[in-house]
C-alpha cells in the first residue's frame, strides 16, 4: 500500500513525548523546528493551547518559537488568530518541489498510468526506514482514490516501493540486520513482513523478479505494484513508480499481468544506462 503519514511531532524512539537530538527536552533550534513540524499538521490552523499541548513545552517557549517563525515568514496567523504555516515556506517548498528534476520527467508517466489504470500513482523516495511520497497522481473522478500524500511517509519494509529499493541497497542478511537494528519493524498488517529474515527473502526475491509487490502489507485491502526509476543515476534507482488500487477492484495479479505495459511507459526512465 502507498498511503498514510504525514509531518509528525519530534518525539524519542519509545514516543514518550518531544526530545531534542541529544534525548532531552526540546530546547532552542529543535524546538522551533518542532513547532514547525506540528504547524504542518493543521492545515486549518491551531491555537496556542493546543500547539503548546502537542509539543509539550511552556507556552511562553513555544510563543517564542512562533515568533521567530513569524519574523522569517515561515508562520503566520489567520483571521481567527490561529497558527498556520505561512506563505514564504510554502513558496520555498513548492519551488523546490518544482524544481526537482525527477519529479517534472516522472509526472507524465504517473498521469498515464492513472488513466489507463483508473488507479492512484505515485513516485517514492527511500529515507532511511521509511519510504517519501515526492509525486502522487489520483484517477480520473468518480474513482475510489487513496488518502497518501505528497510528503507523506510509510515503513519502507510493508510498501512495493520501500522494499524494491531496499532490494537495491540490502543484498544479505547481515546488511538487512544492521539495518533494522534495535527498532523492531512494525507491523502494519497481519501480512506485513517483521522479522529480518523474512525481510531478506522478501528483497531477494523482489530483485529477482525487478519490481516490489505489496500484497495488503501496508493497509488492508490495498495492494500495489512498483518499478525502479533511473532519473539521476545511470545505475542506482532514484526512487520507484508504483500503481497502488482497492484489492477488491483492481487486484494484484491484474497489475502484475500488464507489467510490460507499465514498464514501457516509463521507458527509458525504467531502464539502467551502464
Amino acid at each position: 500500500m502507498e498511503h498514510t503519514q504525514t509531518f509528525g511531532r519530534v518525539t524519542d524512539r519509545g514516543g514518550a513525548g518531544p526530545t531534542g537530538a541529544a534525548g532531552n527536552r526540546l530546547v532552542g533550534s529543535d524546538r522551533v523546528l518542532a513547532v514547525l513540524g506540528q504547524l504542518a499538521r493543521y492545515p486549518d490552523g491551531v491555537g496556542l493551547e493546543e500547539l503548546t499541548r502537542a509539543i509539550g513545552s511552556p507556552k511562553p517557549t513555544v510563543h517564542r518559537a512562533l515568533g521567530a517563525l513569524r519574523r522569517a515568514g515561515l508562520a503566520g496567523q489567520d483571521a481567527r488568530g490561529r497558527y498556520v504555516l505561512g506563505d514564504e515556506f510554502l513558496r520555498m517548498a513548492c519551488a523546490h518541489h518544482e524544481a526537482r528534476p525527477e519529479h517534472v520527467r516522472v509526472r507524465p508517466v504517473l498521469e498515464a498510468l492513472a488513466a489507463r489504470f483508473g488507479e492512484t500513482t505515485h513516485y517514492a523516495v527511500l529515507d532511511g526506514r521509511e519510504v517519501v511520497y515526492r509525486a502522487k497522481v489520483d484517477p480520473p473522478a468518480g474513482a475510489v482514490r487513496l488518502t497518501s500524500t505528497v510528503g507523506g511517509r510509510n515503513p519502507a519494509h510493508a510498501t512495493a516501493v520501500g522494499k524494491l529499493l531496499l532490494a537495491h541497497r540490502l543484498r544479505s542478511l547481515e546488511e538487512v540486520e544492521a539495518w533494522i537494528g534495535d527498532a523492531p519493524l512494525v507491523r502494519r498488517t497481519p501480512r506485513t513482513v517483521c522479522t529480518a529474515t523474512a525481510l531478506h527473502r522478501e528483497l531477494r526475491a523482489t530483485r529477482e523478479r525487478g519490481h516490489g509487490l505489496d500484497d495488503q502489507e501496508n493497509e488492508t485491502g490495498v495492494s500495489c505494484l512498483a518499478l525502479p526509476v533511473y532519473a539521476t543515476s545511470p545505475s542506482a534507482p532514484s526512487g520507484a513508480v508504483s500503481v497502488s488500487a482497492p484489492a477488491y477492484r483492481t487486484p494484484l495479479s491484474t497489475l502484475a499481468d500488464a507489467l510490460d505495459e507499465i514498464r514501457a511507459a516509463l521507458g527509458p526512465l525504467g531502464r539502467p544506462r551502464r
